[in-house]
């Protein structure tokens, strides 16, 4: 009898976070209302550069993110006037649990409970619970030209944005923010991790240009601007950047 008890109490709760986790994807799905994404800065190698840059930050250094999302769901046919507000939350200071390189099945699913428990440990922003929770983890480019691969969790809405601590690269940082934001919306990548060329032809931002190459915008997941079929770069801010028609559809800004 007792065991029938725990296990009634069990699915109750599982039944309970499941309709919760609907609900809320259906929220976030509808575009009813302005969702809430809170970043988070991690000095990630504790040099004194980064500190001193994580100090200049403000909620105004994200704000070219919020002005993409704004003129992209218009360019789509969203009615909500401001899709995403992105602001500036308290700086954290343990590491986020690193992702299983090669893992199987289960590591992957271990790692990303992991994840979303030490999130909610860390998670001291003071105002309304976000939507999106997104850390910044800085590196000073004196010190290193390259960072490990972002993620952006759809699960959990959760984002870990590995970024270079430096000004001149403020508006390229928020090229990645706001890739992994459009992640936990769900939207898929669109690129190929072995070359990091973008997929032919969702990501490509104007796929019927002639002639193809070379391209003026990246598609946000395609992550980089194609030059030719083998060569692309990273676009310098979120000006050279569209949601391209198989991304808006993914987050549900295309019926």
């Amino acid at each position: 009898m007792a065991k029938s008890i725990r296990i009634a109490l069990l699915l109750f709760v599982l039944a309970t976070v499941a309709v919760g986790a609907w609900q809320k994807r259906s929220l976030i799905q509808s575009w009813e209302r302005t969702l809430d994404v809170v970043v988070y800065p991690i000095n990630g190698d504790g040099r004194d550069a980064t500190a001193t840059y994580m100090s200049s930050l403000s909620s105004q250094a994200f704000a070219s993110i919020g002005e993409f999302m704004r003129n992209e769901a218009q360019r789509h046919g969203v009615a909500l006037a401001n899709p995403v507000s992105v602001k500036l939350g308290p700086a954290v200071v343990s590491a986020p649990p690193p992702a299983p390189v090669g893992g199987n099945i289960l590591e992957i699913i271990l790692w990303s409970l992991r994840l979303r428990f030490w999130a909610w440990r860390n998670d001291g922003y003071a105002g309304p619970k976000p939507d999106v929770r997104v850390f910044a983890v800085y590196f000073d480019p004196a010190a290193r030209q390259r960072v490990e691969h972002s993620i952006g969790l759809k699960e959990g809405r959760i984002g870990i944005a590995n970024l270079f601590a430096a000004m001149h690269m403020s508006e390229e940082n928020n090229v990645i923010v706001a890739h992994e934001i459009l992640h936990t919306f769900g939207a898929t990548d669109k690129y190929d991790p072995a070359t990091a060329q973008p997929h032919y032809p969702e990501g490509y931002a104007d796929p019927g240009q002639t002639p193809l190459y070379p391209q003026q915008f990246a598609e946000i997941m395609g992550g980089r601007i194609p030059l030719s079929q083998a060569q692309s770069e990273t676009p310098r801010s979120l000006n050279f950047a569209i949601v391209g028609d198989r991304t808006a559809a993914e987050i549900h800004w295309r019926r």
